[in-house]
């Protein structure tokens, strides 16, 4: 049984939602944030990325980006390890003020911690967590490192969730290629045993006096969530969701993935825009950016950044979404993760002094 699209289910069951916990968002009404902050740097560190290549990150004159040695300098038999997965470490600066975030933590905590390591990412400085989603490969390292470095963290230390949905169990689409058929469950009760807060970002919401998140976002384009995961909305021995109605509507069994937490990460950057970043995009990259614009009323998008999720998609799709993400006007788009290389060839195409690609170790330092 599939679910239908978030528009239509918003308009015809608008007391269910009510009830299932999901906030009513339209075009119209979609929160807005009472204070952006706004950041005067922005380092961003590629901790997990799918594979790493040479040196040559290209150039551009709204950011500066150069690559970790693939060896350690410290130690030759250490190097970075690439998986399938994304992991980013977030440098911020207002002022002397900083903020170090992480948002994802890649397929695995061995790989996480140790590209950490060679890319000197200090854990005890890390003051908060993100997670986009409930995908294995953008979680997969986050209990691990905690249970390695969280005497070192903050003791009040959060993790900014996209919702309630973040921790459903989830299941591969059999057959599809790279894919077990069980895509595992993120137990709150492994956080919760580690001393982490949780705090859900079903609508927008300052991070940490810096960032910001989109909250749930509003499907407004053509854009559609392609092929992933399956999904079941209930808990079963005290691991899994808690989303009654739609559960209800699934029959208690593994329907499509819509991703209706899924959220994305954002900073409004001084004298330059948005940098949005958005590490699976199954919601659709161009839905996410205007989701950003519109809860935070600035209009300028400077850099759109992370997984779209279009490795799935035919070339007209993506040809579609590169010309409506044209239509955007950023300064950058550095295509990560799960993208997929048409996004890449046909951005070249379209908007070649715009395109910087990205890899496991790859450092991109915005504004001052």
């Amino acid at each position: 049984m599939s679910i239908p699209s978030r528009r239509r289910f918003v308009a015809g069951s608008v007391a269910v939602i009510a009830a299932c916990g999901l906030p009513r968002i339209t075009s119209a009404q979609s929160p807005k944030l009472a204070t952006v902050p706004t950041v005067d740097s922005l380092v961003i560190k590629v901790l997990t990325d799918s594979s790493y290549d040479t040196p040559r990150a290209g150039s551009s004159k709204w950011v500066k980006v150069k690559r970790a040695s693939f060896i350690s300098t410290t130690n030759y038999r250490k190097a970075l390890h690439n998986e399938w997965g994304l992991a980013l470490a977030l440098e911020s600066r207002v002022g002397n003020d900083t903020r170090n975030l992480l948002l994802d933590y890649g397929y695995t905590p061995e790989a996480l911690i140790n590209n950490m390591e060679i890319m000197s990412v200090d854990p005890s400085k890390v003051q908060a967590m993100i997670l986009s989603h409930g995908h294995f490969d953008h979680y997969g390292g986050l209990i691990g490192f905690l249970q390695r470095y969280r005497d070192r963290l903050p003791s009040d230390l959060t993790l900014y969730t996209g919702g309630e949905d973040n921790f459903c169990s989830r299941k591969a689409v059999i057959g599809a290629p790279g894919h077990f058929a069980d895509w595992g469950v993120l137990d709150r009760r492994e956080l919760e045993g580690l001393r982490v807060r949780i705090v859900k970002c079903e609508q927008p919401r300052v991070i940490e006096g810096h960032a910001f998140s989109t909250g749930h976002i509003e499907r407004r384009t053509f854009e559609r969530v392609l092929p992933n995961t399956t999904v079941e909305y209930h808990k079963t021995e005290g691991v899994g969701c808690d989303m009654p109605v739609l559960d209800a509507k699934a029959e208690g069994k593994f329907v499509p993935d819509q991703h209706w937490d899924e959220h994305g990460t954002c900073f409004n950057l001084k004298d330059r825009g948005l940098v949005v970043i958005s590490s699976c995009g199954h919601v659709g990259i161009v839905n996410t950016v205007r989701q950003a614009i519109e809860v935070s009323g600035v209009s300028k998008v400077h850099a759109v950044i992370g997984g779209f999720h279009l490795f799935p998609a035919d070339d007209d799709y993506v040809r579609k979404t590169v010309a409506e993400l044209k239509q955007l006007d950023p300064d950058v788009v550095i295509p990560m993760h799960c993208t997929g290389p048409t996004f890449v060839e046909v951005t070249r195409e379209q908007m070649p002094d715009r395109l910087i690609t990205s890899t496991t170790g790859t450092e991109f330092t915005f504004g001052a």
